[in-house]
């Protein structure tokens, strides 16, 4: 029996206690609370461990103003209901209008701070000043939105005075900022990212989609709402989109809708989930009540243990407003399609574009295209492909002209739809990219004459979209999600080329319509060089790249410039693209200089398909 002391990075003592079986931790700096049984030393910052809770201690009696400053940081890391332990280590003012939900601010470690010795010749002190210092990495705002930040320094200030209290005068903090600042590891310990679907702007009801807007919810219970994980995510889908997503996506739900009078939401044991809504929605008619519960539905599906089958929306009487099947939800499917593609495609090494059948395996045997692209006189460079698998777009082989043509039938090579005029290959023409609307994006990299390029519906003129904050760097790759409403780039910019994604925004009628991309944000900054990049479902991509001195990688990153605990994948040498499907249980496949085109199925390690081939895409 006892209790672990130990020290971490700041030499700051803490004591951990956990009792077996229950999961549970208890966390201070200044005191210990007696408890019964075995106890063994578990570490509160342990990633990945969500079955952890961990419970903040009040200060002890005539605790120093270290113990206070430590007791506190400690206590925001905890499951402290309402933070009202944590809040006894503030003044009753500062207690009362502290904010823990503003906003979080994540640092690489735990913050450090100025320990101060503190002797008997101090008593006379009345008010002390520490300085909270770290490296900030991110921050998560009022919305649950990630932010990621290039890493820079965090200085703050706490200020400790005497309050008088029930045993005497007793230091305690006057002076805090709002929010939580946490370290990666307990950042990841107590949020997970949940992503709430909402459905893209500007299109017809026949032609409606979700788009997934990630998050960031407590794993457990919200300290400050009292909210399970569910009920926390159908709480930020009923708040709206994200401030960055919002101008291109939108909710059916009627503005001020709410949850009426519930903390926790669980479906039945018919897998149906209720949901009590208040007077807002009362009135919603059949069809925008069915998307709202498509929304419920896609933003549910990956967060609950027990699948929910059905969504039940409730007015505020109890009454049913509509209800909504898993199935019948499929005409809203993020990818616009519920089947998925059904092929891979690559160029080979004579310049052909060639289908890999069998999406579940990737290990089908390669077939020429039927068409121009397949067998036509013009070698290709690279390729990519409709989301029907109808027709393709490729490039040539010294990226001068691009070419787009049917797939599934013969017929003559049609004249290039784009061609680029700079002297060199690789300032020429990037690897073409379709959206989920039917669109075709290239870039022309053209040192003389730069350009986004889209192709409305894959035809007619090129149209040149605007990307205002790019300034003069460097597109050089694109890959358009199947959403339609977002685009990921690679740039390059003094000599490092980094992931960023863009907002496409349109305004004015489809045949004058003007398409911009907007609000650029870093989605991989801990890497300083990226060479290859896919979207791997609905706000996943996979990245192919490097650290500051470090070794080529591939990992997964969220399109909020998160990283998954799981981001990194097994090492494969040398790998020039890689691709991946909207369904992430299909396998990654890559290109690569040494091995030629590999794949990587869950739980598997990456095997050989073709030893030849380059530009390696899924449909998209």
């Amino acid at each position: 029996m006892g209790t672990d002391r130990r020290r971490d990075g700041r030499g700051r003592v803490l004591r951990l206690f956990a009792l077996l079986g229950s999961g549970v931790v208890l966390l201070s700096a200044c005191g210990s609370m007696p408890v019964t049984g075995d106890v063994k030393a578990v570490d509160a910052s342990q990633p990945g461990d969500s079955q952890v809770q961990v419970y903040a201690v009040a200060p002890r009696d005539n605790a120093t103003p270290n113990e206070v400053v430590d007791g506190f940081l400690e206590s925001m890391t905890s499951d402290d209901s309402d933070f009202r332990t944590t809040r006894k280590y503030l003044t009753r003012k500062a207690a009362s209008t502290w904010k823990p939900s503003a906003f979080t601010t994540v640092l690489t470690k735990a913050p450090n701070h100025n320990d101060r010795p503190f002797r008997d010749s101090d008593r006379a002190t009345t008010d002390i000043t520490y300085t909270l210092t770290g490296e900030k990495v991110a921050t998560v705002d009022a919305q649950n939105a990630y932010q990621p930040l290039a890493p820079t320094d965090y200085n703050e200030t706490l200020r400790l005075v005497k309050e008088s209290g029930p045993e005497g005068k007793e230091w305690r903090i006057d002076l805090v900022p709002d929010g939580l600042l946490l370290g990666q590891s307990d950042f990841k310990r107590l949020y997970r990212s949940v992503d709430t679907y909402y459905f893209a702007a500007g299109r017809t009801a026949a032609q409606s989609t979700l788009v997934a807007d990630p998050v960031y919810l407590r794993s457990r219970t919200d300290p400050v709402t009292g909210m399970d994980t569910v009920t926390q995510a159908v709480r930020s889908l009923l708040a709206g989109p994200t401030s960055w997503l919002r101008p291109v996506v939108a909710s059916r739900f009627p503005p001020g809708t709410s949850l009426k009078n519930v903390t926790s939401l669980s479906p039945d044991d018919r897998n149906v989930l209720k949901v009590p809504l208040n007077k807002k929605a009362d009135g919603v008619g059949q069809r925008s009540c069915r998307m709202m519960a498509a929304q419920v539905l896609y933003t549910l599906r990956d967060l609950t243990s027990a699948r929910v089958e059905q969504v039940q929306l409730q007015r505020s009487d109890g009454s049913s407003l509509c209800v909504l099947g898993a199935d019948q939800a499929e005409e809203f499917a993020p990818d616009g399609s519920s089947s998925g593609p059904d092929s891979q495609y690559f160029v080979d090494d004579k310049g052909h574009v060639q289908r890999i059948p069998g999406s579940t395996k990737g290990s089908g045997t390669p077939e020429v295209v039927p068409g121009p692209l397949g067998n036509g006189p013009v070698r290709m460079g690279a390729v990519g492909v409709a989301r029907d698998e109808q027709s393709a777009a490729a490039v040539s082989r010294d990226r001068k002209a691009l070419y787009v043509s049917s797939i599934v039938s013969d017929g003559e090579l049609p004249a290039a739809s784009v061609t680029s005029k700079a002297h060199a290959s690789n300032d020429r023409l990037s690897v073409p990219s379709w959206d989920g609307r039917g669109d075709l994006w290239v870039a022309d990299r053209d040192p003389g004459n730069r350009r986004l390029l889209r192709l409305a519906g894959g035809a007619g003129k090129p149209q040149e979209v605007t990307v205002p904050s790019l300034d003069d760097d460097r597109i050089e790759a694109l890959r358009m999600s199947a959403d339609g409403v977002r685009i990921a780039l690679l740039v390059t910019k003094d000599g490092h080329t980094t992931l960023k994604i863009g907002r496409i925004e349109r305004s004015g009628p489809e045949s004058e319509q003007q398409v911009s991309v907007v609000e650029l944000r870093q989605a991989a900054p801990q890497l300083t060089d990226v060479t290859a990049m896919s979207w791997s479902g609905r706000s996943r991509l996979v990245v192919v790249g490097k650290e500051q001195g470090g070794v080529q990688q591939v990992r997964y990153v969220q399109a909020d410039g998160s990283t998954p605990a799981s981001g990194v994948l097994p090492g494969v040498n040398q790998v020039s693209s890689i691709a991946a499907a909207d369904d992430e249980q299909l396998p990654l496949m890559a290109a690569t200089s040494s091995d030629g085109i590999v794949k990587l199925s869950p739980g598997d390690n990456w095997q050989t398909v073709v030893k030849q081939g380059r530009s390696l895409v899924y449909p998209g």
